[in-house]
């Protein structure tokens, strides 16, 4: 089944190049199934660049899902433009009074900020407590996970002296557990991060059970019990080329990054890298779609709030 976004989102064109099922709102509204309403928390500067991204992993599912992409504020961006923004983002304001049964929050570039100097954490921080009566599910990416686990848990900032760039290998702690159901023993997942994320620390100070760590990377894959939340540490969206960009872009600005690890042939940036990741980072989704949303939402979204007319 398709994902459904807006029509004239490039997304759709990006999409069906790499033919992708990708279904837009006007042909979805003559179907009648009820999608998935998805909200998608876009914190990254490139913002398209990101939507391309999850949507992509999104995509692939047996669900319809009806996405809906949403901005921390109206604050003029550098990398994407107003137009766009205005024409397919919408303010918290505009749907604080709906369910969702879902709810993804991309990372960040904040590593190195403290929440208290980050401009927008005090709606970081409502829209996360919002989530707890109005979305069935939460999926936190990267910087969204360290600012979770501070606002639900306390857990103060940890932060690495180093930044944390490459492909790092993981291994499953519960192979059963529906998040991680269909992953190989060891798997690989890009990180690009500052923030500390041990795994007897996350397991001393909650109750999310530890799904997938990392010798080198630290935890990298938590949910809650009742799976109404989940959490990745890593970029599993990344196309093959991000860190690469990433790494140019440090480069150029004299911050004489580390090679990322496990990235470039013969770790020679001058030859194209490879995504050794897309696996799972879609049979993840899917699993986040399917049994950490599909299986446990109501049909009716109005009754996960009785209040709500």
């Amino acid at each position: 089944m398709p994902i459904r976004i807006p029509d004239e989102l490039p997304a759709v064109n990006v999409l069906r190049e790499e033919n992708v099922f990708v279904m837009t709102s006007t042909r979805a509204s003559h179907q009648d199934i009820r999608p998935l309403k998805v909200l998608l928390l876009n914190l990254m500067p490139k913002k398209i660049e990101t939507e391309n991204q999850f949507l992509r992993l999104l995509s692939n599912s047996s669900l319809q899902i009806d996405i809906q992409l949403l901005r921390i504020d109206n604050h003029e961006s550098k990398n994407t433009p107003s137009e766009h923004l205005n024409n397919f983002y919408c303010n918290f304001e505009d749907i604080q009074d709906q369910n969702f049964d879902g709810l993804i929050v991309t990372g960040a570039p904040l590593g190195l900020v403290e929440f208290d100097d980050v401009a927008y954490w005090p709606q970081i921080a409502q829209i996360i407590e919002w989530a707890k009566e109005h979305v069935t599910s939460t999926l936190f990416v990267c910087w969204a996970v360290q600012a979770a686990l501070n606002i639900l848990y306390g857990i103060p900032k940890l932060t690495l002296k180093e930044k944390l760039s490459g492909v790092y290998t993981h291994k499953i702690l519960q192979p059963q557990a529906p998040l991680t159901r269909g992953f190989d023993d060891l798997f690989l997942a890009p990180h690009s991060r500052y923030a500390h994320f041990p795994t007897d620390y996350i397991r001393e100070h909650t109750d999310l059970d530890i799904l997938a760590e990392s010798d080198v990377a630290g935890g990298y894959l938590f949910a809650s019990k009742d799976r109404r939340m989940a959490f990745v540490t890593g970029h599993p969206e990344y196309d093959a080329a991000t860190l690469s960009g990433e790494y140019f872009r440090d480069r150029d600005a004299g911050l004489n990054p580390q090679l990322p690890l496990n990235y470039f042939p013969q770790d020679n940036p001058e030859l194209p890298p490879s995504a050794t990741w897309r696996s799972h980072g879609h049979l993840l989704f899917n699993n986040w779609l399917n049994y950490f949303v599909y299986q446990i939402t109501p049909y009716d979204l109005r009754q996960m709030n009785p209040t709500l007319d």
